[in-house]
Protein backbone atom coordinates (compact mmCIF):
# COMPACT_ATOMS: atom_id res chain seq x y z
CA UNK A 1 0.00 0.00 0.00
CA UNK A 2 1.27 3.51 -0.74
CA UNK A 3 1.92 5.88 1.79
CA UNK A 4 1.32 9.48 1.42
CA UNK A 5 2.64 11.79 4.23
CA UNK A 6 0.09 14.86 4.54
CA UNK A 7 1.72 17.96 6.91
CA UNK A 8 -0.57 20.90 7.93
CA UNK A 9 2.01 23.85 9.38
CA UNK A 10 0.63 25.99 12.19
CA UNK A 11 1.34 26.63 15.54
CA UNK A 12 -0.10 24.66 18.80
CA UNK A 13 -1.41 26.56 21.28
CA UNK A 14 -4.78 27.73 21.95
CA UNK A 15 -3.84 31.66 20.97
CA UNK A 16 -2.77 29.93 17.71
CA UNK A 17 -6.01 27.97 16.60
CA UNK A 18 -7.83 30.56 14.62
CA UNK A 19 -5.10 32.70 13.20
CA UNK A 20 -4.17 32.99 9.39
CA UNK A 21 -0.72 31.03 10.07
CA UNK A 22 -2.48 27.80 11.25
CA UNK A 23 -4.65 27.25 7.94
CA UNK A 24 -2.72 23.89 7.47
CA UNK A 25 -3.77 22.98 10.91
CA UNK A 26 -7.25 24.03 9.90
CA UNK A 27 -7.23 22.20 6.55
CA UNK A 28 -5.52 18.99 8.48
CA UNK A 29 -8.20 19.25 10.46
CA UNK A 30 -10.94 19.37 7.77
CA UNK A 31 -9.05 16.44 6.42
CA UNK A 32 -8.79 14.33 9.16
CA UNK A 33 -12.71 14.87 9.63
CA UNK A 34 -13.79 14.03 5.81
CA UNK A 35 -12.12 10.53 6.46
CA UNK A 36 -13.49 9.83 10.08
CA UNK A 37 -10.10 9.65 11.72
CA UNK A 38 -8.60 11.79 15.05
CA UNK A 39 -5.54 12.91 16.20
CA UNK A 40 -3.16 11.83 18.79
CA UNK A 41 -0.34 13.06 20.23
CA UNK A 42 2.98 11.59 19.13
CA UNK A 43 6.94 12.23 18.23
CA UNK A 44 7.18 15.99 16.86
CA UNK A 45 3.45 16.09 16.10
CA UNK A 46 -0.27 15.40 16.32
CA UNK A 47 -1.03 12.61 13.70
CA UNK A 48 -3.50 10.46 12.93
CA UNK A 49 -3.44 7.44 9.50
CA UNK A 50 -6.63 7.01 7.38
CA UNK A 51 -7.04 4.99 4.32
CA UNK A 52 -8.16 6.37 0.96
CA UNK A 53 -9.15 4.40 -1.64
CA UNK A 54 -5.76 1.82 -2.08
CA UNK A 55 -3.43 4.88 -0.20
CA UNK A 56 -2.43 4.94 3.33
CA UNK A 57 -2.60 8.71 4.67
CA UNK A 58 -0.06 9.69 7.39
CA UNK A 59 -1.82 13.39 8.38
CA UNK A 60 0.64 15.55 10.76
CA UNK A 61 0.17 18.99 12.53
CA UNK A 62 3.96 19.36 13.77
CA UNK A 63 3.97 20.25 17.49
CA UNK A 64 7.46 21.57 16.92
CA UNK A 65 6.17 25.13 16.06
CA UNK A 66 6.09 26.32 12.56
CA UNK A 67 10.13 27.73 12.47
CA UNK A 68 10.94 23.74 13.42
CA UNK A 69 8.84 21.92 10.92
CA UNK A 70 11.59 20.71 9.13
CA UNK A 71 12.33 18.22 11.89
CA UNK A 72 8.79 16.85 12.18
CA UNK A 73 8.75 16.07 8.68
CA UNK A 74 11.92 14.28 8.20
CA UNK A 75 11.19 12.15 11.23
CA UNK A 76 7.98 11.14 9.99
CA UNK A 77 9.21 10.60 6.10
CA UNK A 78 11.96 8.48 7.64
CA UNK A 79 9.81 6.22 10.32
CA UNK A 80 7.12 5.73 7.64
CA UNK A 81 9.61 5.44 4.50
CA UNK A 82 7.87 7.80 2.34
CA UNK A 83 9.37 8.88 -0.63
CA UNK A 84 9.40 12.36 -1.51
CA UNK A 85 7.24 12.23 -4.04
CA UNK A 86 4.23 11.65 -1.57
CA UNK A 87 4.51 14.55 0.44
CA UNK A 88 2.53 17.60 0.64
CA UNK A 89 2.64 20.19 2.64
CA UNK A 90 0.12 22.59 3.25
CA UNK A 91 0.95 26.37 4.34
CA UNK A 92 -0.51 29.88 4.19
CA UNK A 93 0.75 32.32 1.86
CA UNK A 94 0.58 35.80 1.70
CA UNK A 95 1.23 36.65 -1.73
CA UNK A 96 -1.78 34.90 -2.25
CA UNK A 97 -5.42 36.64 -2.26
CA UNK A 98 -7.43 35.10 0.27
CA UNK A 99 -8.59 31.74 -0.75
CA UNK A 100 -6.73 31.53 -3.77
CA UNK A 101 -5.40 27.69 -3.77
CA UNK A 102 -2.24 26.84 -5.75
CA UNK A 103 0.18 23.16 -5.53
CA UNK A 104 3.36 23.39 -6.53
CA UNK A 105 5.67 20.39 -6.58
CA UNK A 106 8.89 22.69 -6.30
CA UNK A 107 9.98 25.96 -5.49
CA UNK A 108 11.46 27.56 -2.44
CA UNK A 109 10.53 28.78 0.75
CA UNK A 110 10.37 32.41 0.09
CA UNK A 111 9.39 34.23 3.31
CA UNK A 112 8.03 31.68 4.74
CA UNK A 113 10.14 29.88 7.81
CA UNK A 114 7.95 26.92 7.94
CA UNK A 115 8.77 26.20 4.54
CA UNK A 116 12.51 27.24 4.80
CA UNK A 117 13.01 25.11 7.61
CA UNK A 118 11.95 22.31 5.61
CA UNK A 119 14.02 22.62 3.15
CA UNK A 120 16.98 23.06 4.83
CA UNK A 121 16.34 20.23 6.83
CA UNK A 122 15.50 18.05 3.69
CA UNK A 123 18.30 19.52 1.70
CA UNK A 124 16.18 19.03 -1.41
CA UNK A 125 13.34 21.75 -2.75
CA UNK A 126 11.31 18.81 -4.77
CA UNK A 127 8.30 18.32 -2.80
CA UNK A 128 4.82 19.38 -3.15
CA UNK A 129 3.14 22.15 -1.27
CA UNK A 130 -0.56 23.91 -1.52
CA UNK A 131 -0.71 27.07 -0.44
CA UNK A 132 -3.50 28.73 1.31
CA UNK A 133 -3.68 32.33 0.25
CA UNK A 134 -4.41 34.37 3.52
CA UNK A 135 -3.85 38.08 1.35
CA UNK A 136 -1.72 40.82 2.91
CA UNK A 137 -4.01 43.48 4.32
CA UNK A 138 -1.75 44.60 6.25
CA UNK A 139 0.34 47.70 6.94
CA UNK A 140 4.01 47.58 6.01
CA UNK A 141 5.93 46.35 9.27
CA UNK A 142 3.03 44.59 10.60
CA UNK A 143 2.91 41.17 8.61
CA UNK A 144 3.57 39.56 11.89
CA UNK A 145 0.63 40.83 13.77
CA UNK A 146 -1.51 39.77 10.39
CA UNK A 147 -0.62 36.44 10.06
CA UNK A 148 -1.05 35.53 13.50
CA UNK A 149 -3.82 37.45 13.91
CA UNK A 150 -7.56 35.86 14.02
CA UNK A 151 -9.73 35.31 10.67
CA UNK A 152 -12.53 38.27 10.60
CA UNK A 153 -15.75 37.12 10.03
CA UNK A 154 -15.68 38.56 6.17
CA UNK A 155 -12.65 35.92 5.70
CA UNK A 156 -14.67 33.49 7.66
CA UNK A 157 -17.48 33.10 5.51
CA UNK A 158 -14.62 33.09 2.26
CA UNK A 159 -12.88 30.46 4.20
CA UNK A 160 -15.11 27.16 4.70
CA UNK A 161 -15.73 26.38 0.94
CA UNK A 162 -11.87 27.33 0.45
CA UNK A 163 -11.12 24.65 2.95
CA UNK A 164 -13.54 22.61 1.39
CA UNK A 165 -11.64 22.59 -2.10
CA UNK A 166 -8.19 22.08 -0.34
CA UNK A 167 -9.47 18.71 1.00
CA UNK A 168 -10.27 17.92 -2.47
CA UNK A 169 -6.87 19.31 -4.06
CA UNK A 170 -5.33 16.75 -1.14
CA UNK A 171 -7.33 13.69 -2.08
CA UNK A 172 -6.52 14.55 -5.93
CA UNK A 173 -2.71 14.56 -5.70
CA UNK A 174 -2.98 11.20 -3.36
CA UNK A 175 -5.12 9.01 -5.84
CA UNK A 176 -4.58 11.13 -9.43
CA UNK A 177 -0.77 12.63 -8.68
CA UNK A 178 0.42 16.18 -8.91
CA UNK A 179 0.40 16.86 -12.51
CA UNK A 180 -3.32 16.18 -12.71
CA UNK A 181 -4.00 17.80 -9.71
CA UNK A 182 -2.47 21.33 -10.45
CA UNK A 183 -3.68 20.79 -14.00
CA UNK A 184 -6.85 20.43 -12.16
CA UNK A 185 -7.64 22.95 -9.47
CA UNK A 186 -4.47 26.12 -10.00
CA UNK A 187 -5.18 29.34 -10.42
CA UNK A 188 -9.25 28.40 -10.28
Amino acid sequence: MDKYLIVGLGNVGEEYANTRHNIGFIVADALAGELGVKFTIDRHAYMTEAKLKNKLLIILKPTTFMNLSGKAVKYWLDKEKIPLENLLVITDDVDLDLGVLRMRTKGSGGSHNGLNHIIETLLITDWARLRFGIGKDYARGFQVDYVLGPWSKKEEKILLSRIETAVAIIKSFVLAGATLTMSEYNNK
